[in-house]
């Protein structure tokens, strides 16, 4: 009988979290000095550094009804591969459905940095930036 490596059952506890939006119990496998970096050209993209900016970006990701569906994750002793469905049901049509893919470093029990990876780009930047539209120039540079 084998054993599931221990980082496995941090990201298990993450994506639990995830899929019911529940920031309090991210916090629990995430360290306070997290780097998250979110590839693209949206207004969620770039790297969010410290466990207060990736909550923030969790809060809004809720915000667009972007759902997470594991499909094959890899392990060793500090990172974790995962391959999985990142996909959205909005009632106004903006929709995405895609594979995505996460390389997460894990230190201590926590996770301390995640690079995300779209399977395409384009489709993923029009997706974000539709649903999270940015105000008119004349608000953004006051």
């Amino acid at each position: 009988m084998s054993q599931q490596h221990p980082n496995l059952d941090i990201i298990a506890k993450f994506f639990e979290a995830y899929s019911k939006f529940d920031l309090e119990a991210m916090r629990l496998v995430v360290d306070e000095q997290v780097k998250w970096t979110i590839p693209g050209h949206h207004p969620l993209s770039g790297t969010k550094t410290g466990i207060e900016e990736v909550m923030a970006f969790f809060g809004h990701l809720g915000k667009s009804n972007f759902k997470a569906d594991p499909i094959v994750l890899g392990v060793n002793d500090q990172y974790v591969v995962d391959c999985h469905r990142g996909w959205s049901n909005r009632e106004d049509g903006n929709n995405v459905d895609m594979l995505w893919c996460l390389l997460w470093k894990i230190s201590n029990g926590k996770i301390v940095e995640v690079v995300n990876f779209a399977a395409d780009q384009h489709e993923a930047d029009r997706f974000f930036y539709k649903a999270y539209q940015l105000k008119p120039i004349q608000e953004r540079v006051v």
